[in-house]
């Protein structure tokens, strides 16, 4: 007898097979009918317990079936085109693994609060499964599409001397004596991998130490990180418009399932399609200037006024050429030094930022100076400055959150739900 997995039983119907799984939820009709949902990991399936076709004893221990206790199954599969997979089982025996008891994660309504304290068994429900096989999708997405354009994938370190995006938002640690960072971003290990191999990027986790309690942010978060050489700010642009609508409409058209348990509008996704809005700072703050009471000129934008701007065009909307004195001091500035060439794309439905990047600075005198103006380690940039010494080119790249990717994509309300094991100001555990 094979044993199958739920997402496979449409390939045994007439069969009898061994399913092993979670019980999902169980009911009766009367005393000579009995139904189990089971859940395997891959998948949702239906068993039907008849007396005089299940084994008396099973009918007795049917009982003793609480949510989420362990089980084997034997059954028949037949085709039913009303059940989830098209299929159920015909139960001819089963027995208990092991007993769930009192089950903290009951059907009635939780509090966030709760399910953080309990997110171990959190990601067990519906719809948390279904937005972590969204993330696994979107991960493999975005690694296909760089795979299949000639990219090469490199590892950067997590412990490291250099900030990347600001010294007030490191975690520090001591490395054996010597004071270390857990990495804000990869980037700047990623810029040297593509002087070696032209396109390449990095993947993995980074750590900001922002004492921030938005639905934006997280303490640890994974991004992915293209570097380029060769390539200025507005081939950079053209190369995160194709990735995004590559790996926005791949999701859509292979997580179909997923996004109907998550009750996603899938219309606002099918639009996330080339060309995309481009609008300059100066641009975007004269819309702000008009709608948000709380906006300075010259400064960042918050949630609410990336909310602003991106809901003006429906679709992912890049700003660019962000002032030189809000960005990070490897940015190359434009002909106007004032001005940074960097770009945000934001996404539409209040999701904000979800790609950051812009070109480098490749000129060894005006790194040395922007360093400088930082009041950041010399010693501890030299490789980094040995990059604009020894062949140096005009390059570009971007970041990517995979949490705030994800969480677009799904709808959900807080990053913290796009990430198996958040980790808030606030959570530490599980």
């Amino acid at each position: 007898m094979d044993w199958a997995y739920i997402s496979e039983l449409k390939n045994y119907v007439g069969k009898e097979v061994l399913i092993k799984g979670w019980v999902y939820n169980t009911r009766a009709s009367g005393k000579n009918i009995k139904f189990i949902i089971v859940r395997d990991g891959s998948g949702l399936v239906q068993g039907v317990l008849v007396k005089g076709e299940t084994c008396e004893e099973c009918l007795t221990l049917f009982e003793e079936l609480a949510q989420e206790t362990s089980i084997e199954l034997v059954g028949f599969v037949k085709a039913e085109g009303r059940a989830p997979g098209g299929v159920e089982l015909n139960v001819k025996s089963f027995k208990i693994i092991s007993k769930s008891v009192d089950y903290p994660i009951s059907p009635k309504e939780h509090g966030p609060e709760f399910l953080m304290e309990n997110r171990h068994l959190w990601l067990r429900s519906k719809k948390q499964h279904a937005i972590m096989r969204v993330r696994a999708r979107t991960i493999k997405a975005m690694r296909d599409f760089l795979d299949s354009r000639g990219f090469i994938g490199m590892e950067s370190p997590i412990l490291t001397p250099n900030s990347c995006e600001g010294t007030s938002t490191l975690f520090k640690c001591d490395y054996f004596g010597e004071e270390a960072f857990l990495s804000q971003s990869g980037q700047l290990y990623a810029e040297a991998s593509a002087m070696a191999h032209g396109k390449v990027y990095t993947f993995g986790p980074t750590f900001r130490a922002e004492k921030s309690k938005t639905r934006r942010h997280l303490t640890e978060f994974w991004m992915l990180e293209p570097e380029m050489a060769f390539y200025d700010l507005e081939m950079n642009m053209d190369l995160i418009e194709q990735f995004i609508e590559y790996v926005v409409q791949t999701v859509v058209a292979e997580c179909k399932e997923e996004l109907i348990t998550l009750e996603r509008d899938v219309t606002k996704l099918e639009c996330v399609k080339r060309p995309f809005p481009r609008i300059s700072y100066s641009e975007a703050a004269k819309i702000l200037e008009k709608e948000a009471d709380d906006f300075v000129m010259g400064g960042d934008f918050g949630a609410a006024h990336e909310t602003i701007i991106s809901e003006k065009y429906g679709k992912p909307v890049f700003v660019y050429h962000f002032p030189t004195a809000i960005k990070a001091f490897y940015f190359k500035k434009c002909d106007d030094p004032n001005f940074a060439r960097g770009c945000d794309l934001l996404a539409p439905e209040g999701f904000g930022e979800i790609v950051g990047g812009g070109q480098r600075e490749d000129d060894y005198d005006k790194l040395v100076a922007d360093i400088k103006k930082h009041e950041l380690s010399m010693e501890d940039y030299k490789w980094y400055l040995d990059l604009r010494k020894y062949g140096s080119v005009p390059h570009s790249g971007f970041g990517i959150g995979v949490e705030r990717t994800v969480g677009w994509i799904c709808g959900v309300h807080h990053v913290r739900e796009a990430i198996p094991f958040p980790r808030t100001i606030t959570h530490l555990r599980p």
